[in-house]
């Protein structure tokens, strides 16, 4: 298992959601509330669209949620969406795809900056944890997985997305279960 490095500096971002290295968010958040059985909402932040994914309640499992739309200008809406989500399933932290190995997307990054920071302008998720994990293939994967099932390429997006934010889930729920295990054997 390869440990990724995370050299972001969000320091601009409105503290109303917190930032948790990968790890960290596992260790020092999601294994004391075990018990409690929370859950992680997985986010593909596209252009327009914002495929999510749930895990299980032994956080073990990604499965494809919904799919939000983006509007670049006013994130209140997609804000409201992901509150009730969190009551919903019991979500206590977001994982959010970000091109860590990919070269040449800083603009993709900057956008998801501004993604993260406009969320968390809303108010709406304060205090909600998150953390971001590489994403360099998840479309590409989710792609190979589901194009050959649509029948009708103009949803391709929505249905796409959600595997996408699966993709990302799931790796990192791969990578929490290995380091825990890793941790055990000890």
């Amino acid at each position: 298992m390869v440990q990724i490095k995370h050299n972001i500096n969000y320091q601009n971002v409105d503290q109303q959601m917190k930032y948790m290295k990968p790890l960290s968010l596992y260790q020092d958040f999601l294994k004391p509330r075990a018990a409690q059985q929370v859950r992680l909402l997985g986010l593909d932040v596209g252009n327009k669209l914002v495929g999510l994914a749930i895990s299980d309640s032994d956080n073990k499992i990604a499965e494809p949620l919904r799919v939000l739309a983006r509007d670049k200008t006013d994130l209140g809406p997609m804000a409201v969406d992901l509150q009730h989500l969190i009551s919903k399933y019991s979500v206590s932290a977001f994982v959010i795809g970000h091109p860590f190995y990919s070269r040449g997307n800083t603009r993709r990054v900057t956008q998801l900056q501004q993604f993260v920071n406009d969320l968390s302008k809303t108010g709406k998720l304060e205090d909600v944890p998150y953390t971001f994990y590489d994403d360099t293939y998840s479309t590409q994967i989710a792609e190979s997985l589901v194009k050959p099932f649509i029948i009708d390429p103009t949803k391709a997006k929505q249905v796409i997305s959600p595997f996408a934010a699966v993709s990302v889930l799931q790796e990192y729920l791969d990578y929490i279960t290995y380091d825990v295990k890793t941790e055990q054997d000890k």
